[in-house]
């Protein structure tokens, strides 16, 4: 059975299209504190993040209004990454946590990811129900009148975050001496990334951390790396850190400039683990994990499994293998041993500690070498094309064209309207062949 209304990462769109509106998002809310009730608490809660979108102040009241009419009380915590919603509501001891974002989709998209009280992201099987419970006949899940939810504004919920992130390194951790750039990509980082590095003693140099609720993502941000890459060369950095609109994605650039994808931060922090004796089982992926990330893990006698792209995927697959260690090309990067979700500020701090010796990050970071890929992302208006008699043939064909020499993958995107085409070869004439060969089929 397919999902009606939750994609790869939650619910995604644009606003005041399709499913992302106000009347909408009662609906979500009412459903989602509806299944979420544990009547063997005293208080039944819920807390709210959001990422710097203008849409937040259109749905985050339906919400708000949905959750409260099924008995939740909310506590909103304003502008905050998705990881810190994550860790909040299991250390606050919520029922569940919502984060409003479309991550790092353009400002006209918003959407929710869901928490459930142990700070996961919900499984397919719970997104099933709620969607049940969203298309039942909603009015009588209505709470009475004497037993509605109240709701309440947090103002240090950023404070408490970066509290919990620095409670998992030594006290005598600091960056004394070290220049980071940082792009919060105008979102929800923007307020903790700078104060955490700041408080740790570095000296920062911050960009995308005046959000307008239009800028979220434009031209800056982990989806737009050369903004931090020119941003080290100019201030002369050691390390460029690199979010996108929620800072669950980090993209990282070394001194020299060189972009750091989330495959070799992976493998640094997999082949550290490893040498400390802290690496659990081995580490998960995705299908758009590179070849020579696979190849690497087999040479360091790393055990390494590919799942569905999504870092809630991952993360299922961390928990059925008991692995500690996962994530995605695109930033993702689950740290098992500190979180539950992709966190960019906690895989930056991981990543500082390493270097706290002296080590550069061009050093740390020349772990292994990247099959060629070309990925493109095509906007499609129905992402069902991809099942289309041509493309099918298209795409049986480039795979007997590059089998033994590469791989293709071609599938749509769970969070926009686009279809991905991604091929891997030492081959880059065949490469481009076979990717010309599907992208024709589709556009």
């Amino acid at each position: 059975m397919t999902k009606k209304y939750f994609g790869t990462d939650g619910i995604r769109g644009t606003v005041n299209k399709g499913n992302i509106n106000g009347l909408m998002f009662f609906k979500f809310g009412l459903a989602a504190g509806t299944y979420f009730k544990n009547l063997k608490k005293a208080k039944q809660t819920a807390i709210i993040a959001k990422d710097t979108r203008l849409s937040g102040y259109t749905l985050e009241p339906a919400l708000v209004s949905g959750l409260a009419s099924a008995g939740m009380h909310v506590y909103t915590l304003g502008p905050l990454p998705t990881n810190g919603l994550a860790m909040l509501t299991k250390s606050m001891k919520a029922n569940m946590g919502i984060m409003i974002t479309a991550s790092h989709n353009p400002f006209y998209d918003n959407g929710l990811k869901l928490f459930g009280p142990d700070g996961l992201k919900l499984s397919d099987k719970i997104e099933k129900k709620i969607e049940k419970l969203i298309d039942s006949k909603i009015i009588k899940n209505l709470s009475k009148p004497e037993i509605l939810g109240r709701v309440k504004r947090l103002e240090d919920g950023n404070d408490k975050y970066i509290k919990i992130l620095k409670s998992n390194f030594p006290n005598n951790f600091k960056l004394y001496g070290l220049k980071i750039v940082i792009d919060c990509g105008n979102g929800a980082g923007y307020k903790s990334g700078p104060k955490l590095l700041k408080s740790l003693g570095a000296k920062v140099i911050s960009i995308g951390t005046s959000p307008n609720g239009l800028n979220i993502n434009k031209k800056c941000g982990s989806t737009y790396p050369n903004k931090i890459q020119s941003a080290v060369k100019k201030y002369k950095a050691n390390l460029g850190i690199s979010l996108d609109g929620d800072a669950d994605r980090i993209i990282l650039c070394d001194e020299k400039g060189r972009i750091i994808d989330g495959d070799q931060i992976i493998a640094m922090i997999a082949t550290r683990w490893k040498r400390k004796k802290m690496l659990k089982g081995g580490v998960i992926g995705t299908l758009m994990s590179n070849y020579g990330l696979e190849k690497y893990f087999k040479r360091m006698k790393i055990k390494f499994y590919r799942t569905n792209v999504g870092d809630r995927y991952v993360k299922e697959k961390m928990q059925k293998y008991k692995f500690n260690l996962g994530g995605e090309q695109s930033g993702h990067i689950i740290l098992g041993k500190f979180a539950t979700t992709g966190d960019g500020l906690l895989v930056a701090l991981e990543t500082l500690f390493s270097m706290r010796k002296g080590k550069k990050a061009s050093e740390l970071f020349d772990v292994f070498k990247p099959i060629p890929q070309i990925l493109e992302n095509i906007v499609v208006k129905d992402k069902s094309i991809i099942n289309s008699p041509n493309c099918k043939k298209a795409i049986r064909e480039t795979n007997q064209l590059i089998k033994n020499k590469g791989r293709m993958l071609v599938r749509k995107s769970g969070t926009e309207p686009k279809i991905r085409i991604m091929g891997e070869s030492e081959n880059r004439i065949l490469l481009q062949k076979c990717i010309n060969i599907v992208r024709r089929t589709i556009k």
